[in-house]
């Protein structure tokens, strides 16, 4: 068990509200990270420097709703989950029985957590505008500046370039500005036991129980209180938002000082990010950029390409044969598929992805967040380079 006490540490300091979240499946919203698995190591880790402060329980005063105070212990799926972790793990039914009474329900994750009713035509250009800003980018310059060392040593090691890599963390958490204050046992509890009425109802109830399950597991093992773990209304923590599970499954000790800290360490988040990109997809060997500006014949022949979901699955040849032609010259051994950014009431802009930008989609299944990440990095790279 040992994983959990050295990657679940970062999870237990406070930090400021998260909006963001991981949670519904549609392309252009939000997904949550993975599931449990082992701890990813970083190549060429440095010795320790210093030690991080000590940790601290979390007091209720810091986290940013009320909750319900309701008897979870006389729900029947809630008594069948603590009949499952008494057999498979060997906790004690009272041990369970105590936490559980403590939990709160949390109408706003479940209210947060609901897919966004149908209404306007989605906006490319106003998504972007969120993102792709003065206060973001300042904020970016100054991460990059200050996280220089990290950043190239994660481009050498991952072979993911550092303004991808800030990027993400921007788009995510305004580079841990906003990385939520919510008990992660609460969310956790009330999403895994009273999702709202969702097509994939039961497939989503299914994950937030095992995070709840990994949540208790890492309590136990580590001798920490589960109420001081804070994170996002979906339980995604730190500065890039990983969920619990996936901070096992790729979170990296990028700084050396034996634990993954995503919440106060910038290089531990730095090497997390590249690694989870890597391990979905990203390759140094993907010639050229992520995307290429692209313009679409009237013809529509390209239009079955756009069914291509997450992945690239078209050579240029069959590309420049549909009728889809790309300012700059694509690399003719590469995979590429084609991309559309819905722009309301305008014009949809047409671009060519290749596998590195649709590792980006891995990390959120959505065409406009990575396409976000990807001008977010480039403009702090230009304005810091200025």
């Amino acid at each position: 068990m040992k994983p959990f006490v050295t990657l679940f540490s970062a999870l237990l300091v406070a930090a400021a509200p998260h909006a963001h979240g991981h949670a519904a499946t549609k392309n252009h919203q939000t997904k949550a990270h993975g599931t449990p698995a082992a701890t990813a190591k970083a190549k060429g880790t440095p010795k320790p420097a210093a030690k991080k402060p000590a940790i601290k329980p979390v007091s209720t005063a810091a986290i940013d709703y009320a909750g319900e105070q309701v008897n979870f212990g006389e729900w029947q799926a809630v008594r069948e989950f603590e009949d499952d972790m008494v057999a498979r793990h060997g906790f004690a039914r009272s041990e369970l029985d105590a936490i559980i009474r403590q939990v709160r329900f949390v109408e706003s994750a479940v209210q947060l957590i609901k897919p966004a009713p149908p209404g306007k035509p989605k906006n490319w250009r106003a998504y972007s505008e969120r993102f792709i800003e003065p206060i973001r980018i300042n904020a970016g310059v100054r991460f990059w500046n200050e996280n220089a060392e990290a950043l190239a040593r994660a481009e050498q090691t991952y072979g993911v370039p550092a303004e991808i890599i800030v990027g993400v963390i921007g788009v995510e958490t305004l580079y841990g500005r906003d990385t939520g204050r919510f008990r992660v046992m609460d969310t956790l509890t009330t999403l895994a036991f009273a999702y709202p009425e969702t097509p994939n109802r039961a497939d989503r109830m299914a994950f937030f129980r095992s995070e709840l399950e990994n949540t208790l597991l890492f309590a136990r093992t580590s001798g920490v209180d589960p109420f001081s773990l804070l994170g996002s209304f979906a339980g995604a923590v730190g500065m890039p938002q990983f969920m619990p599970g996936n901070i096992v499954k790729y979170g990296v000790d990028f700084d050396g000082d034996g634990r993954v800290d995503l919440r106060n360490s910038a290089a531990d988040a730095i090497g997390s990010v590249a690694n989870f990109l890597v391990q979905h997809g990203w390759s140094r060997d993907v010639q050229g950029p992520p995307v290429y500006a692209a313009e679409v014949s009237p013809g529509r022949a390209w239009e079955p390409m756009l069914g291509g979901g997450l992945s690239a699955n078209f050579r240029a040849d069959q590309l420049a044969a549909a009728g889809v032609i790309t300012r700059a010259a694509l690399p003719a051994l590469g995979q590429y598929g084609l991309v559309d950014l819905q722009n309301g009431a305008d014009p949809t802009e047409y671009w060519v992805a290749n596998n590195n930008f649709f590792a980006i989609t891995k990390y959120n299944r959505s065409y406009f967040y990575a396409m976000s990440v990807i001008e977010l990095g480039r403009a702090v790279r230009l304005s810091r380079a200025m």
